[in-house]
């Protein structure tokens, strides 16, 4: 059969169509593409399933993405393929939303004046009240060369996609920095949830140098001790001790 005859039989996925359609690429070779990255990523060029290729395709269509410009890529979580948005990704997601009507941010010094943590608002033209996320530097600062070289501009990256994920119910995807992460965990084999560690104790070093921004954010009305526990607790069990004392600002 000749190459012209195997083009005029190739038959591609709906979602391999969509995407070669949408970047003006060959479908065959649009495939051959994804399909080496997706490779390359499960490592040492292991076969990646039907299954992983059409849920990877479907995602980068389904936010509009271009993997060639690696606004999405992959990497294997425990063997399987799990999509990688960059930030650059982010924020056309944020961006193409019909709903959105821009963001701002707010710094948090600590007493040294230091960053301690960032604001991300996100305000959509459909509600009254925009939605606020806070990511604190202590429970976010990576070793990665980004994370020392620019810890304020990885903290902002940090505040705008938690900010997004709340804002227009974002899900399937995560950050690279969520990817470092995950392969850290699963090197070591803990368990762990979708994107995140398992959650520990908090330690009493990180309280005690968090509580004076939380501290003044409850005293600012910006945030109930409420809210302050509930979103600490996402990311780290607090002791009853620790939970009085964020209530007894409050009172």
């Amino acid at each position: 059969m000749s190459q012209q005859q195997v083009a005029q039989t190739y038959q591609p996925p709906a979602a391999l169509s969509s995407l070669a359609s949408r970047l003006n690429i060959d479908a065959a070779e649009m495939q051959g593409i994804v399909m080496n990255t997706l490779m390359k990523a499960k490592n040492k060029g292991d076969q990646v399933t039907n299954e992983e290729f059409v849920t990877f395709l479907a995602i980068a269509n389904e936010y509009q993405l271009n993997p060639l410009t690696k606004e999405i890529y992959a990497f294997a979580n425990r063997g399987a393929i799990q999509p990688i948005v960059s930030i650059d990704g982010w924020l056309k997601i944020i961006n193409s939303n019909s709903q959105f009507d821009g963001m701002e941010f707010e710094d948090s010094l600590d007493a040294d004046g230091k960053l301690s943590a960032i604001t991300c608002r996100i305000y959509r033209k459909d509600r009254q009240r925009p939605v606020e996320v806070t990511e604190y530097l202590s429970e976010c600062a990576g070793v990665s060369e980004p994370w020392k070289k620019w810890p304020a501009r990885m903290l902002r990256h940090k505040a705008t996609i938690q900010a997004s994920r709340y804002a227009f119910g974002l899900s399937g995807i995560v950050d690279p920095d969520e990817a470092d992460r995950i392969v850290s965990v699963t090197s070591t084999e803990k368990d762990i949830t979708p994107g995140r560690p398992a959650i520990s104790s908090y330690p009493s070093a990180e309280f005690d140098a968090n509580f004076p921004t939380w501290k003044g954010a409850i005293e600012a009305g910006k945030r109930t001790p409420e809210q302050i526990i509930a979103m600490v607790s996402s990311k780290a069990q607090l002791t009853e001790e620790q939970q009085n004392l964020i209530k007894q600002v409050a009172a």
